[in-house]
């Protein structure tokens, strides 16, 4: 997966992101000036967050910043380091909390700075601005060929819907993993095996087949066939993407977080793909973007309020993994995946909870279940304050988030839980904060409270 992706940045400081697999980008880019990179947890500006800008200040020099805050971690002088009528390459890598970035060609960074407190970074944004416009090269992996060999090519994955084009004579094999590698748990789809005669779905390698559809002659050696495959709330969807119709579907009762797909040929197929899975990519039915944050959203039925108390934020309607913009981010799992705060309708109750972009829905506790909803609402432009209470001990100002069934007000809380810091509710009269973890609902008596 080495291609480029060719990018276009504007004369206003507005990143576009893209997600990313490794620890590294490595970039061409041709500007006069400050081109600016972000890393951060998910696909929007919000903190954590690490920032890189390289010929800054007139192309003079350079700096790494992190939150977006004063004064910079670290400054180095680069005069003369972008140029406005050529390519100049780059690279940027992040390990172990060491944010570096240097030239093409050199091993030795430039600029370097140690984060004593690192996150993992999941998305990488790039931007132009102070009077300058850019071209950028990005390397990624979005169109690519393989051999004849059962082995993946992994690529990161950042919303419930992959789009694929293949041209082979047969056997188009993907897989869905929560790792860039060949792990359990795994889903396979297998598109046109067995001599072009048939389709599968499998999990974890093993038979028997989950599904399995009679597909003769669906590939063809000399054009590209398209389709798309969704996932929500554990319901795969292998889909025709001539027409949207659905070939196979299957519904895992124990999903597990995608972040990785892969793509393999063998038994005698080599094959030719055109890969779009990044937000915002042009598949021709990708799921509806999100609403503005910006905007007042409607609120549905049952709901109290739309915005938050003081203005400070709003909660945003959304379906299916969309994460809107400004999303108040609240954690993250235990893979690393960042959660962001969220609430949907459950037996009568408002519940505060999380969304999994990659699962395609929110989750919220009840009932000492876990229960995913694939309609939800986030908190987007709210505050992002949290502070550590137990029990009973709801702190005045505290950010009322939903209510039971019974109509008791329910606060926004988190816990660390197992390598994750997952989001949920405070119920007062409990004293405790519930999560949804691993299909259960879980209490905890120690969390920490979201401020308004």
């Amino acid at each position: 997966m080495t291609n480029f992706l060719d990018v276009a940045t504007e004369d206003n400081l507005q990143y576009q992101f893209f997600p990313v697999s490794s620890g590294s980008v490595t970039f061409k880019v041709r500007t006069p000036n400050d081109a600016h990179l972000a890393l951060t947890l998910g696909p929007q500006e919000s903190d954590p967050m690490y920032e890189v800008f390289i010929g800054g200040w007139g192309n003079t020099k350079s700096v790494i910043r992190r939150n977006r805050t004063k004064p910079d971690k670290v400054e180095v002088d680069t005069p003369g380091i972008l140029n406005g009528g050529e390519f100049r390459g780059f690279w940027v890598r992040w390990d172990g909390g060491v944010v570096s970035a240097g030239r093409e060609g050199e091993v030795i960074p430039f600029i370097s700075w140690t984060d004593p407190e690192p996150f993992p970074v999941g998305f990488v944004g790039v931007c132009t601005g102070w009077g300058a416009t850019g071209t950028w090269k990005i390397e990624e992996g979005a169109e690519f060929d393989t051999p004849d060999q059962l082995e993946y090519k992994f690529g990161p994955v950042a919303t419930g819907l992959l789009e694929l084009q293949y041209r082979g004579p047969h056997n188009c094999h993907v897989c869905l993993t929560s790792t860039a590698a060949e792990v359990d748990p795994m889903y396979e789809i297998i598109l046109g095996g067995w001599e072009n005669s048939q389709s599968v779905i499998r999990y974890n390698r093993q038979k028997p087949d989950k599904v399995t559809l009679p597909t003769p002659g669906l590939m063809n050696p000399n054009e590209f066939r398209k389709f798309l495959i969704e996932w929500k709330c554990g319901r795969l969807l292998v889909r025709d993407g001539s027409n949207g119709a659905v070939l196979m579907d299957w519904v895992d009762p124990a999903p597990f977080p995608i972040t990785h797909f892969g793509v393999r040929t063998g038994y005698g197929a080599r094959g030719q793909w055109r890969i779009a899975h990044f937000l915002g990519s042009s598949a021709q039915n990708p799921q509806p973007s999100a609403p503005q944050a910006a905007a007042l959203y409607s609120t549905p039925p049952g709901y109290p309020g739309g915005p938050a108390p003081g203005g400070a934020g709003v909660w945003a309607e959304a379906s299916g993994g969309q994460v809107p913009p400004e999303a108040v981010l609240g954690g993250q799992d235990s893979n690393g995946e960042p959660l962001y705060v969220a609430r949907a309708q459950h037996e009568g109750a408002i519940l505060p909870g999380k969304l999994v972009a990659s699962h395609g829905c929110a989750y919220v506790p009840w009932g000492g279940q876990e229960h995913g909803k694939p309609t939800y609402q986030v908190l987007v432009g709210g505050p992002n304050n949290w502070v550590p209470t137990n029990g009973s001990n709801v702190p005045p100002g505290a950010f009322p988030g939903g209510q039971t069934e019974d109509g008791e007000t329910l606060f926004i809380g988190r816990v660390r839980h197992e390598g994750s810091v997952t989001t949920g509710k405070v119920q007062q009269s409990h004293g405790v904060c519930y999560i949804s973890f691993g299909g259960q609902e879980l209490g905890f008596p120690d969390y920490e409270i979201l401020m308004a």
